[in-house]
């Protein structure tokens, strides 16, 4: 125990022993610096110093450019570039879904599926797609008793006849040749007129706009709400001077004609006529000549 004891006060007695430092001149021994020193101060320092030099090569590491050079590492632009690729790949999904909306809201409008506007104009983005096959044209019995009519008329009957039943008196909405005709067989639920680019488009009824915006295949869209259960659309066109939900008197200019959207084929209007959920032909209704 004593030995123990001894040998314990020799080591406390060796950490605080003094010892001098000497850089002398090898030449001339000439003393040039001198420390005096302790196996614990020496012990401290180093301690400190390797803490301190960890420390720093830790911060060297994760707060410079100097950690792309370390496997495992990647590097900013890379950082930067994946953060951008995340950023588009949300925002396309949030478009996706607002899509998707707003392809159901027209489709369940067009049909006659809903009677009220219900469309959020900061939610309706980028598409004019419906699903025309999914459409039933089959004429009901009061469409057939109708079409007897028709047959012992002539043609220009169904235009009194439907301006006497909606009480609606249409205008043309510009004045133009058209180049394609509306044709159940080929799905063209519409009419194309070509004319100049920003030829004014004009509102063919009074009513109310429910839709006025930019869509990717058939660029600035607007559609007119009238009496009668009509519908009036007008595609492609360079720019719109209506808003959602503005109340337009007949003749009004509501647009003016271009060449936009991804179906575009030069500058035209192309326009559609709808009742009660139903496309009709616009040449029936209006006089485009």
């Amino acid at each position: 125990m004593a030995k123990k004891l001894r040998k314990r006060v020799k080591f406390k007695q060796k950490l605080i022993n003094k010892y001098r430092l000497v850089i002398l001149n090898e030449d001339t021994f000439e003393e040039k610096l001198s420390f005096k020193l302790t196996i614990m101060n020496v012990f401290v320092f180093g301690t400190l110093f390797s803490v301190l030099l960890i420390v720093g090569t830790i911060f060297l590491i994760s707060f410079t450019s100097l950690r792309e050079y370390i496997p495992g590492y990647s590097s900013t632009k890379l950082k930067r570039e994946a953060t951008q690729l995340v950023y588009k790949a949300d925002s396309l999904n949030q478009v996706l879904e607002m899509n998707n909306l707003y392809i159901q809201k027209v489709k369940e409008l067009l049909t006659g599926k809903i009677t009220e506007v219900q469309f959020d104009k900061d939610s309706v983005l980028n598409a004019m797609k419906f699903d025309k096959d999914s459409m039933n044209f089959s004429p009901s019995d009061i469409d057939l008793e109708f079409r007897l009519d028709v047959e012992s008329t002539d043609r220009f009957s169904v235009f009194r006849e439907a301006i006497k039943s909606a009480d609606v008196v249409f205008f043309s909405p510009v004045k133009g040749i058209v180049t394609d005709g509306y044709s159940l067989k080929n799905k063209h639920f519409a009419i194309d007129i070509a004319v100049e680019k920003g030829t004014p488009v004009k509102s063919v009824a009074d009513g109310t706009v429910i839709f006025a915006e930019w869509t990717a295949e058939t660029g600035h869209v607007i559609i007119v709400e009238h009496s009668g259960g009509f519908i009036s659309i007008y595609k492609h066109n360079t720019s719109l001077h209506k808003e959602q939900g503005d109340l337009v008197k007949s003749g009004e200019v509501i647009a003016s004609a271009g060449d936009t959207g991804e179906f575009s084929t030069g500058p035209h209007l192309h326009f559609e006529l709808w009742n009660e959920g139903y496309p009709v032909n616009p040449v029936n209704y209006i006089d485009f000549e």
